[in-house]
């Protein structure tokens, strides 16, 4: 499926494509598809190989090569996949395979989650120091494959004091769930405080949880099939806890 900082993989249960983010930079990361060569999405499907693409998002026409400018939710882009020539990287890197202004790329793509027909894409922050071309701190995104759409679903804006007056302020998402209560649930790997944080489905966020521990990233968030636990990892010491609800239909 590629070899390349593999961060996180949402797969389409339907047609079994993977949709996978690269948390790298100098260059920014991709997010790829990989579809498998092999029908029917069994088990161990994927060793049989497939096909490798790249994104690449198009506003208005152009060739967008940096999701950090978008602001407003709801900010849909044309996609397209460009194949990855070599996905074994023999001689290069899969994200210097494609030349400037060729793909879209991002600056901390982390967490990604399948759930309503769509793969949720997370951008944890973005600087111009990292070769950004803005500076925020968390962006999601979906893609729809029926579509071939990806729409902004949220973005938040840089904190500025996360150690002090921020510390409540959200920031720095990473691991993404989708609620079965509607909604988004992120867990945070930010600066200064951690929390999980809900995003309810007009795009608001709540805080839900803080780590009152430590200052360790929470991670791993998912719910059990009856939708009554969430499940969290506090990363350091390796702590998982499980919450129960009721969860508000809302958040």
């Amino acid at each position: 499926m590629g070899r390349f900082a593999h961060e996180a993989v949402a797969v389409d249960p339907q047609t079994h494509t993977a949709y996978l983010t690269e948390d790298a930079n100098e260059p920014n990361g991709l997010l790829y598809r990989f579809r498998p060569t092999a029908s029917g999405g069994g088990y161990g499907s994927y060793r049989f190989g497939g096909r490798l693409d790249a994104m690449q998002c198009r506003d208005g026409g152009q060739i967008v090569t940096d999701l950090s400018p978008f602001r407003s939710p709801g900010t849909r882009l044309r996609v397209e996949w460009l194949p990855v020539a070599d996905p074994l990287a023999s001689t290069t890197s899969t994200r210097r395979q494609f030349a400037d202004g060729e793909v879209t790329r991002s600056r901390k793509l982390e967490g990604a989650w399948w759930g309503n027909g769509r793969a949720y894409i997370v951008c944890s922050f973005a600087r111009t120091s990292d070769g950004s071309q803005a500076e925020h701190d968390g962006q999601v995104w979906s893609y729809d494959p029926r579509t071939s759409t990806l729409r902004l679903e949220l973005r938040l804006e840089v904190n500025e004091d996360p150690g002090g007056h921020g510390a409540d302020i959200p920031d720095g998402p990473d691991n993404i769930t989708v609620s079965p209560h509607g909604g988004l649930v992120l867990a945070e790997d930010g600066d200064g405080a951690q929390h999980l944080l809900s995003v309810s489905m007009d795009g608001s966020t709540h805080l839900f949880a803080r780590n009152a521990g430590n200052d360790s990233e929470l991670t791993g968030v998912c719910f059990s099939p009856d939708g009554r636990t969430m499940f969290a990892n506090v990363q350091s010491p390796g702590t998982t806890f499980a919450i129960t609800g009721p969860f508000s239909s809302a958040h």
